[in-house]
């Protein structure tokens, strides 16, 4: 869903027209087709248009891909802005709180999140077709990897991160590829990996 269905979806949610929108958001009716019909794709008036529409800037940018937690749902509250991170550094963890020091490029995290919560952009196809290349995911360390999570971890014989579901069966831990055609569907990890943390939630990039 573009972000033009998105606003649009959520206009009709709260019974407005388009002429209403137009006078809580204070933006014109002429540009709020242009958002709906897919002409403006990034409007510079997102917080005004969000927060008329009770949503969320971040919602309506990327939305929401499929509902990993069970208890996310569309137009949720800001909580906190996050840093974009590479793999390589999601790969030492451990530094984490050092590299949000950097200039990193921030993006807001809808649901409830610790202080050391980052973003990673999706690499490849072995998540496929639950998560595609590009696509946003928001890892919190301190939360509770369990079995079905979705995690980050890090290998020892890798100098970088990966994403993968935890499986967790009859005492035996593997990462699982979403990817039914991916070559390596389960890997077995016993003392040989660190999750790095939980995947709280996914967007998709524009």
């Amino acid at each position: 869903m573009s972000l033009g269905k998105r606003v649009k979806e959520e206009r009709k949610k709260l019974g407005y027209t388009q002429i209403k929108l137009s006078e809580v958001s204070g933006i014109t009716q002429q540009t709020l087709q242009k958002i709906e019909d897919g002409t403006t794709k990034n409007p510079r008036n997102i917080e005004a248009l969000a927060k008329a529409l009770q949503s969320a800037p971040e919602y309506l940018r990327f939305g929401i891909s499929d509902n990993i937690n069970n208890n996310v749902s569309p137009g949720p509250t800001i909580k906190a802005t996050v840093p974009l991170i590479s793999w390589v550094q999601a790969g030492a963890w451990s530094e984490i709180s050092e590299i949000k020091a950097y200039d990193a490029e921030r993006f807001m995290c809808p649901v409830n999140c610790s202080d050391l919560t980052f973003v990673l952009k999706v690499q490849g196809i072995s998540m496929e077709p639950k998560f595609d290349e590009g696509d946003l995911i928001f890892v919190d360390p301190e939360a509770e990897c369990i079995h079905g999570s979705y995690v980050v971890a890090r290998l020892d014989d890798d100098n970088q991160a990966t994403f993968k579901q935890l499986i967790i069966e009859g005492g035996h831990k593997f990462l699982k590829a979403a990817n039914p055609n991916w070559p390596e569907q389960l890997i077995p990890i016993n003392g040989n990996c660190t999750l790095v943390g939980k995947v709280v939630f996914t967007g998709k990039a524009l």
